[in-house]
């Protein structure tokens, strides 16, 4: 019996997760990559003796990756040495106002009693509905399809769901057991990966505080890369070819059914079903005819997404002081850089941002004797981003860096890169330009987050960050292991 022949579009995380498990269950798989390494947003380069990781630099949730290894008799460890980073990271209130996160909990409460008596109690309090969340959210939840209303039917799970707090903000959430202003905001933070402010994310995603504090942030020898580098292999291994530098024109569509994928360079490749882990947006307006898209404009115009960001990789000549791998930089107030981002759209004037050194932990990742600094500001999507505009801002969070860790740096950048919204565009048809996919607003929450199915095409599927479950590393995995077994049950 010939098997059936599934293309997927887009070797990310989602990407590779989906071709693995549909080739591991029988499916002969063509993988389709635009550009000319693997990864999407999590790529790697190399330059000067540095190797940059391109996006995510944060492993959380190592029991997710954990999971995925595991439904193919592997382990993380097959592939790569995780590092269990200690602290975990810094937060940055200002000079000499640093609070080094540790990553034992009696050492994280101990700190916290410091700042704010009987926050320590609290704390075991806040983990303890955390866990839950977690344990539900991550081990459930996230692996719904979304597809009906009947798969959250039953009674038990609309008890947790009751118990989730989907319905209350994580900001009102935390202020019912901290009253200190620091570490409200040490406690919000990790909601900052899911594309929107405190006060317009659902409490549910206090689980992400139970995988910061509990099971910490870790780091794989080498590299971010290296996550993509063990599922390539594996993919390769159950038999899925990838194809580089082959960018998709057009999904062909013959009564209500792909049947070929056209490639820009004239390449025809017939599919029995197809798996866009690609930009939904980009797949869905343009790579299928107009009267075959799920959504028009206006619907994809009124989303809120997750923002974008303006990256920096910098090869440093010297070691850095007094800063850790994660460097969280609050030095200024969050309100008006949120206002920035999510209610009026622009430029900050006082940005946050966010510092990695992983050249403190892994010396593999720089040359002897250097570093490798990689610098981020998360900002609105679709602004313009000239390199006047970016250098004005490389300025700007360089003198803070300078100015907080005590210590020149721009003199001793011999390596630099910018990285922004039309380079997202560029590389990835990333909608807007942004870097994280669909928010995780409560109005874009399982079933109200675009469908991973196409309504009008039987065989073309959606993964990846801009639908279930959401933006973020260990999703993206859950996401295309959602949607290959949703493949599995309507080939079967």
């Amino acid at each position: 019996m010939t098997k059936k022949h599934a293309v997927v579009i887009g070797s990310g995380f989602a990407g590779l997760s989906a071709a693995t498990h549909l080739a591991a269950n029988g499916f002969s798989v063509t993988l389709l990559e635009k550009n000319d390494s693997p990864g999407g947003r999590a790529r790697k380069f190399e330059s000067h003796g540095f190797t940059f990781d391109m996006g995510p630099s944060w492993y959380w949730m190592p029991d997710v990756f954990e999971d995925y290894f595991s439904h193919f008799g592997k382990q993380p460890s097959d592939y790569y040495d995780l590092i269990r980073l200690d602290p975990s990271y810094a937060v940055i209130y200002g000079k000499d106002d640093v609070l080094d996160i540790p990553a034992k909990i009696d050492e994280f409460k101990a700190m916290l009693e410091q700042i704010e008596p009987g926050s320590a109690a609290q704390l075991g309090l806040f983990l303890e509905q955390a866990k839950y969340k977690y344990k539900v959210g991550i081990h459930d939840l996230v692996k719904k399809p979304s597809r009906s209303l009947l798969e959250f039917a039953s009674l038990a799970l609309m008890k947790d769901v009751m118990r989730m707090d989907v319905f209350q903000s994580m900001s009102s959430h935390v202020r019912k057991f901290f009253k200190s202003e620091k570490i409200i905001r040490l406690m919000e933070f990790p909601v900052l990966f899911l594309g929107e402010t405190a006060e317009n994310i659902p409490a549910l995603y206090s689980l992400m505080n139970y995988a910061d504090i509990a099971l910490g942030t870790w780091y794989p020898k080498g590299g971010m890369h290296e996550i993509i580098k063990a599922m390539v292999d594996l993919a390769e291994e159950k038999g899925v070819k990838i194809q580089y530098n082959a960018e998709v024109e057009e999904i062909e569509i013959e009564r209500g059914e792909a049947k070929r994928i056209r490639l820009v360079n004239g390449q025809k490749i017939q599919a029995d079903v197809v798996i866009a882990g690609a930009d939904y947006h980009h797949v869905d307006r343009h790579l299928v005819s107009p009267k075959y898209s799920n959504y028009d404009e206006e619907y994809w115009d009124s989303r809120v997404l997750a923002p974008s960001s303006l990256l920096f990789y910098l090869g440093v000549d010297k070691k850095l002081q007094n800063l850790r791998h994660h460097n969280l930089f609050f030095d200024e107030p969050l309100g008006p850089h949120a206002d920035a981002i999510y209610t009026n759209p622009r430029w900050p004037e006082a940005p946050l941002f966010y510092a990695c050194i992983p050249s403190i932990t892994d010396e593999t990742v720089a040359p002897e004797g250097m570093e490798n600094l990689f610098l981020l500001v998360p900002l609105a999507p679709d602004l313009e981003d000239s390199e006047e505009t970016r250098e004005k801002y490389y300025d700007i969070i360089m003198d803070r860096l300078e100015k907080i860790s005590g210590q020149k740096i721009r003199q001793n950048v011999i390596y630099k890169r910018s990285y922004a919204h039309s380079d997202f565009k560029a590389d990835y048809h990333a909608y807007k330009g942004n870097a994280y996919g669909l928010a995780n607003t409560l109005k874009q929450t399982a079933l109200l987050k675009p469908s991973l199915k196409n309504k009008k095409v039987r065989n073309l599927f959606y993964t990846g960050q801009l639908t279930v479950p959401g933006p973020g590393v260990p999703p993206s995995l859950i996401s295309g292991h959602v949607v290959a077994k949703e493949v599995i049950k309507e080939n079967q």
